[in-house]
């Protein structure tokens, strides 16, 4: 994981070699995403900046990666986990210059076939640029679900800009908007004249017709969770897992131990570099989270890493975690300071690669709204929808609160082979019911793997579990700091998205200093955060359209039924 910046011109005489120390200054605003080393490509009419964050090849991937002959030249911010399998599957020979996995992307697009058609053989997380020299052609592309954040935009002299984070782009571009996920753009194709991107993933599952009636096959979605955590393993540097104590993580960190003894650079025929797994967990003293991750920890036998932080560390970090994050949103605010903080302590430990369970949720129905979900079909849509907004929340706090330490996380539950294996079934198999928990076909896939108390153990939002005095804590400071006259004229001051409550307005002064003007405003998303959840889903039940707190106990009703029916099921 690291960061790139692109800025092109393609207007017929334009040089851009004038902006290079521009260029430069603006990429510096995320080296921390890529502390290893920065690289540089000046050409007449584009530039392509890269911070390195070396996890694969690290001797040998910098970037931008140029194929031999100059012509193509690359800078990307991810990983290609099947990049052996893609290159034995080229059409031609390719003459490869490194040992990174995400050369591959200018050897498949000197193969000839189309954009779409290469970008859907892709497995892993990726922001890209690939500026063509000779054809004066510039291909921007982001993975599947937005793991890997990306920003566009255009300068006052109609320059396309591109950079991984907001920060390099804000004060540059008027228009800054974040690029879509699963999309991509091709300056030489007519369908992106109007400066448009184009999908290409698209999957028949976002339909409910196409899943209904599809049996649930729990051992395949075991198989297909190992296969994809085993492929994220692909590191040449220490790595570990979070482990929050929570089913999604621990079922990760079981998947890793399986696998973290052989190294699968070279298909398990060596022994990892790093053969004992690590685990990393945070939160308030006493929380819920270090008790449970302790006793996953035990039962799969990691070195396991508890910290603790107090309420007055996390409420000293919130300007720098707000900018990290870019985002003013309550629930990812909250989430990502602890998170934000963890991060710190794993780099200090020599630890730049992390597994965490982001996903699992938005696949299986796994927020306690889903309980009042009426039917299969509302119940899939709202799966799809979820997943649609993913790289807003989830996805967003995942991979810049660790990113800001320079630790990459990812997310083997968003797997583009385990997505598709989650998503092909029928929803009525993902529903609850009395005495039926949340995510119960995941838990009963792996029955037997983890111990009973945390394989069906309650849900609890990363917020809520890292101590309850989190939350309440930040509510009752952004009261006393939030006065009620500035608070009654916050439509006034914020016109897009206004907050609606006190810690909500406190996040957005924050996030003001940072990040002014309503392009940036924008890019997060708007209305109430209560789960991230839709008009249709807050219409499953009226008390949720009451709630502006997206905690997990502002749905108490669902969280004291949830936790009665998991103890019967116990």
């Amino acid at each position: 994981m690291c960061s790139i910046l692109g800025v092109f011109d393609l207007r017929p005489g334009a040089d851009v070699a004038a902006l290079r120390p521009l260029a430069l200054s603006l990429s510096a605003r995320q080296r921390h995403r890529g502390p290893d080393w920065s690289g540089v490509h000046v050409d007449p009419a584009a530039i392509l900046v890269h911070e390195r964050l070396a996890i694969v090849d690290p001797t040998g991937g910098a970037q931008p990666i140029l194929s031999t002959d100059g012509a193509l030249v690359l800078a990307v911010n991810g990983e290609i986990y099947n990049h052996r399998e893609l290159e034995r599957r080229l059409a031609r020979p390719y003459a490869f210059r490194t040992g990174s996995d995400c050369e591959v992307i200018n050897a498949l697009h000197r193969d000839g076939e189309g954009v779409a058609t290469w970008l859907g053989r892709l497995n892993g997380m990726f922001a890209f640029a690939l500026w063509d020299r000779d054809a004066r052609r510039v291909v921007v592309a982001r993975d599947h679900m937005g793991i890997c954040p990306l920003y566009w935009g255009h300068g006052a002299d109609g320059r396309l800009w591109i950079a991984s984070e907001m920060k390099a782009l804000a004060r540059m571009c008027a228009d800054v908007a974040p690029f879509p996920p699963g999309h991509w753009f091709d300056s030489a194709d007519r369908r992106c004249a109007g400066g448009g991107a184009l999908r290409w993933y698209e999957r028949a599952w976002r339909e409910h017709a196409a899943v209904e009636g599809v049996a649930a096959d729990r051992m395949a979605l075991r198989d297909a969770l190992e296969a994809a955590v085993r492929r994220q393993l692909m590191a040449d540097v220490p790595y570990g897992v979070l482990l929050s104590g929570g089913l999604d993580s621990s079922l990760v960190a079981a998947c890793a131990a399986k696998f973290a003894r052989r190294r699968v650079e070279d298909d398990d025929a060596s022994e990892a570099w790093w053969p004992r797994l690590h685990s990393f967990a945070i939160g308030l003293e006493g929380s819920p989270d270090l008790a449970a991750a302790q006793v996953a920890a035990d039962a799969l036998g990691t070195v396991h890493h508890g910290f603790t932080y107090t309420f007055e560390e996390g409420l000293d970090a919130l300007p720098e975690v707000i900018r990290h994050i870019e985002s003013y949103d309550v629930t990812t605010v909250r989430a990502s300071t602890p998170m934000f903080l963890l991060a710190r302590r794993i780099r200090a430990m020599g630890v730049k690669m992390v597994l965490s369970g982001e996903g699992s949720d938005e696949l299986f129905g796994g927020y306690l709204y889903f309980h009042k979900a009426p039917d299969a079909r509302a119940f899939h849509e709202e799966l799809v929808r979820k997943l649609d907004a993913l790289h807003q929340y989830d996805c967003l706090r995942a991979n810049k609160a660790m990113m800001a330490w320079g630790v990459e996380a990812r997310v083997p539950f968003l797997d583009v082979e385990f997505v598709d294996a989650a998503m092909r079934v029928d929803a009525r198999h993902k529903m609850t019911a009395p005495g039926r928990i949340e995510k119960a076909l995941l838990r009963e896939a792996f029955e037997g793997v983890l111990p009973e108390e945390i394989l069906w153990r309650q849900k609890e939002q990363f917020s809520d579990g890292v101590g309850y005095g989190w939350i309440d804590g930040l509510k009752a400071h952004a009261e006393a700091e939030v006065d009620d006259d500035a608070f009654s004229r916050a439509g006034e001051r914020f016109p897009v998205n206004p907050p609606q409550t006190k810690e909500a307005y406190f996040y957005r002064s924050l996030f003001e200093r940072w990040f002014p003007g309503e392009a940036c405003a924008r890019t997060v998303p708007g209305g109430r955060s209560i789960a991230c959840s839709s008009p249709a889903a807050l219409a499953w039940d009226a008390a949720f359209a009451a709630a502006a707190d997206p905690s997990g106990r502002a749905i108490a009703d669902v969280h004291q039924a949830a936790a009665v029916e998991d103890a019967c099921a116990a």
